[in-house]
């Protein structure tokens, strides 16, 4: 995204992050840990004054797997064990909003019996966010290199709910300058890089 954060875009006057955490505040989540790689001072210096976890991976370049352990275990056993489920977004999706994240909940809570990890499917295709339990955590936490999320559902295709959603937002994240362009293209809406993000 030339070298800039890209969770730092503006949509209407918010950064991506900002928005990403709102909606998960807004669904009734109650714990939110932000893991940081790369732009870390940049990006921890946006989250100044918000009720959040951060935790910084020193070594982002081993993948988002990595990234997920750090932030599965930024909890003491102790306290994860009060948590009813675990909710894994993306900072670079910015129609996901509020109502995302709670047909999410509701999905998961509504799930088949036997399944521990629920992630939408539109038109067939896998989206973000997912939600998995306490048993997935504990998995997870247990797993090595680039083994996350998607390996565990490949390992346990009967324990998976593909939840069948139309909702394309769920689909939409950003990952080049193209994706911007075609963002404000689709919706009429723009992303900005205002005020220009300070990266290290």
């Amino acid at each position: 995204m030339g070298l800039v954060p890209k969770c730092l875009l503006q949509l209407e006057g918010s950064s991506l992050i900002h928005r990403q955490i709102d909606a998960f505040r807004s669904a009734g989540v109650t714990q939110v840990v932000v893991v940081l790689g790369h732009y870390a001072n940049a990006i921890e210096t946006a989250l100044q004054g918000l009720d959040v976890r951060v935790v910084r991976n020193p070594h982002p370049e081993e993948g988002q797997a990595s990234s997920l352990r750090m932030g599965l275990a930024a909890w003491p056993e102790k306290d994860a064990i009060s948590m009813d489920a675990y909710c894994i977004g993306l900072a670079d999706q910015p129609l996901v909003g509020p109502p995302e994240i709670t047909d999410l909940m509701l999905a998961h809570w509504h799930r088949p019996e036997g399944c521990e990890f629920t992630q939408p499917i539109v038109e067939g295709l896998p989206g973000n966010p997912v939600m998995f339990s306490d048993s997935v955590r504990h998995d997870l936490l247990a797993a090595s290199g680039e083994s996350g999320g998607r390996q565990w559902q490949q390992a346990h295709p009967d324990k998976v709910h593909r939840w069948a959603t139309p909702n394309a937002h769920y689909r939409m994240d950003l990952d080049s300058p193209e994706d911007i362009r075609a963002f404000t293209l689709r919706t009429g809406r723009e992303l900005l890089w205002s005020p220009a993000p300070k990266v290290d």
